[in-house]
């Protein structure tokens, strides 16, 4: 793969100055491909604000501020709880807050400027008639995103080019991998990848349990539970499936196999299909508008 690359001339603003955003600005800070002095961000907070100032980026007051000043603006709009004067009870809180934000915007977008939106949940069909043009991205990463080894999916409004295309792809190969998909995938990416991360917490916690309820300490078990699903998910980068790289362990009649039956008795791969079929169809329930 090529390198990736940005043009000098273009920059990237952040509408919302959450960890998510702050993480994709180290991420692509830290890989060369963009200076400090071509982001900026927005927030209340002169925390936020601070945050970002620490590392050399912009930080304005105001959204509009940021897209002005901005070619490619990342929509980091984070869910918020709470509208208790709710007019139509069906859109969900996030949608309205982010509506807000992106109608609000509407005067200072134009035709030249690249919407890349991460906020969850809001479709392209939406952010297209909120924003009055069709330039747009949306994106579903991770949270590992926040380690720089996140997962992300993208797809691409009707007037996205593929210089744009490259440009969304090589902000988030900054942190982490990236596919491109229809958005009709969208609500099983964030059953898959989106909610994947608590459900190998879970894993990693429960074989740190079963170390110590084995007699090892503490630290040891959780120390060695992390490295083994990190060492495990490395090994696939080998391309082999993840039932030949099982089998390579797994003896006649040794420990391993022993293991897997007890697996196998409690419905492992099962209970973790049904995990991701329950978040897929409440991310379905949560999208609908």
């Amino acid at each position: 793969m090529a390198a990736a690359t940005w043009p000098e001339a273009v920059t990237l603003g952040f509408i919302g100055a959450g960890r998510m955003a702050e993480s994709i600005s180290r991420g692509v800070l830290r890989s060369g491909l963009i200076l400090p002095s071509q982001i900026r961000t927005a927030d209340p907070s002169s925390d936020r604000r601070d945050a970002f100032a620490s590392f050399g980026v912009t930080g304005f007051q105001s959204n509009s501020q940021v897209v002005d000043k901005s070619d490619v603006i990342v929509l980091a709009v984070k869910p918020q709880i709470g509208f208790p004067n709710l007019v139509n009870l069906r859109m969900m809180p996030h949608h309205l807050q982010v509506r807000k934000v992106v109608m609000d915007l509407k005067p200072h977008f134009s035709k030249e400027k690249l919407l890349v939106s991460i906020a969850a949940g809001i479709k392209l069909k939406d952010l297209q008639e909120w924003a009055g043009f069709g330039r747009l991205i949306r994106v579903m990463p991770n949270t590992p995103v926040l380690i720089g080894e996140g997962a992300s999916v993208m797809c691409l409004g009707e007037m996205v080019t593929k210089d744009d295309e490259e440009l969304a792809a090589n902000l988030f190969r900054a942190v982490g991998k990236v596919w491109t998909a229809d958005e009709k995938y969208f609500d099983a990416v964030t059953g898959l990848s989106g909610s994947g991360p608590a459900y190998i917490y879970l894993a990693i916690e429960a074989l740190a349990d079963g170390g110590v309820a084995a007699g090892l300490p503490r630290d040891l078990a959780l120390g060695l539970a992390s490295q083994t699903v990190l060492g495990a998910a490395g090994m696939l980068n080998t391309g082999r499936h993840p039932g030949q790289l099982k089998d390579d362990v797994t003896s006649p009649g040794g420990t391993t196999i022993a293991g897997i039956q007890e697996l196998e008795k409690g419905a492992f791969r099962g209970t973790l299909m049904n995990a991701v079929i329950a978040a897929t169809q409440r991310s379905r329930e949560l999208s609908q508008t």
